[in-house]
């Protein structure tokens, strides 16, 4: 399978992960939620088939959860989270894959059953997006770096998702759409005992 998953992360470090969940609940307990997350994370892809590159924010943290053969550590380059994400499935399809996903790290209703859905279906479409409940998106896939979809984006608002699939319907690019789920972002979108994964 000629196929690379890109994942999005931050580094757990007190006070610099999810604002809008730590205005909500303090930074102690916004860091554990967040380390929460980065295992399931993880945990969806450590006995994958696909190359994985973990693009940190940053800086890169060799020692940490994100280790195996199959990943590739890198950091993110860009001023918006568009061009972060434009400059990342740039790089890996210069590395030579056919089929490139994007994820982030704070979606804790994300399984690896979607995301084979998702190499599955961009084989077959130009681009393959899974809705959040929010307004933006948690999955974005594509057989070929289209920076269309990365233009005339307001990123970090309700509307991402819609301009997205603008751009998509513009430029006459084929989609699959996955199931709606829901990213953590604020209080309101905890639904599980993050306090388990440090007991």
């Amino acid at each position: 399978m000629n196929s690379a998953l890109i994942i999005f992360v931050r580094n757990p470090e007190l006070g610099k992960v999810k604002t809008r969940l730590a205005a909500g609940i303090g930074n102690e307990e916004t860091l554990k939620a967040y380390q929460f997350l980065l295992t399931h994370t993880y945990a969806l892809i450590k006995d994958c088939s696909y190359k994985v590159y973990v693009y940190y924010h940053d800086k890169i943290w060799q020692d940490d959860l994100w280790q195996g053969t199959q990943i590739r550590k890198i950091i993110q380059e860009g001023a918006s989270l568009g061009e972060r994400m434009a400059n990342a499935f740039a790089r890996v399809f210069e590395d030579g894959y056919d089929e490139v996903v994007i994820i982030g790290s704070d979606c804790y209703e994300l399984t690896a059953k979607i995301i084979e859905e998702a190499f599955h279906s961009v084989k077959k479409k130009d681009v393959v997006i899974g809705p959040a409940k929010d307004g933006g998106y948690y999955l974005l896939g594509m057989r070929a770096p289209f920076k269309d979809l990365f233009q005339n984006i307001h990123w970090s608002s309700n509307t991402v998702f819609e301009e997205s699939m603008e751009q998509i319907h513009q430029n006459n690019y084929t989609v699959h759409l996955l199931p709606v789920l829901n990213d953590v972002d604020e209080a309101k979108d905890i639904t599980f005992d993050y306090q388990k994964s440090i007991n």
